[in-house]
């Protein structure tokens, strides 16, 4: 079982955040997955991370839409921290506009993080959402 010291869940619907940490404990050990109900919170809590000096979360699992602060709005701010290790991050969406892949991509691009696209619902999480690869999944 792979062992992950941290993972952030991002995401205000509680129905996904109970089957992503039900379908986590099942693939991964980890003592530490922390939720938050949109970017805003998970920034802030990421900030308060790297001020006291712990490292970030390995793995994010990221929703796209969201109050307060989106996945995206989440993103743009993400991609400017002094971060030293690389994250993997799952964007995971209900959305089916081809802009919001698009974003993505261009996201996926430009930071040197490893970002992941799954739509939801999320019916099974792959070792692969866990490592550090480019992959998109429509299933």
């Amino acid at each position: 079982m792979k062992e992950i010291n941290s993972i952030y869940i991002i995401d205000d619907d509680h129905i996904t955040v109970f089957g992503i940490k039900k379908m986590l404990k099942t693939i991964v050990k980890c003592n530490n997955i922390e939720t938050f109900e949109n970017g805003r919170l998970a920034l802030d809590g990421l900030q308060e991370r790297i001020s006291a000096g712990i490292s970030a979360p390995e793995v994010i699992f990221l929703d796209i839409n969201m109050p307060i602060m989106d996945g995206w709005e989440f993103l743009d701010e993400f991609v400017t921290l002094d971060l030293k290790e690389k994250i993997i991050i799952n964007v995971i969406t209900s959305s089916i506009d081809p802009s919001d892949y698009q974003k993505w991509n261009d996201f996926r691009l430009k930071c040197w993080h490893y970002l992941n696209f799954r739509n939801k619902p999320i019916y099974k999480i792959e070792v692969t959402d866990l490592n550090r690869m480019n992959i998109t999944s429509f299933t």
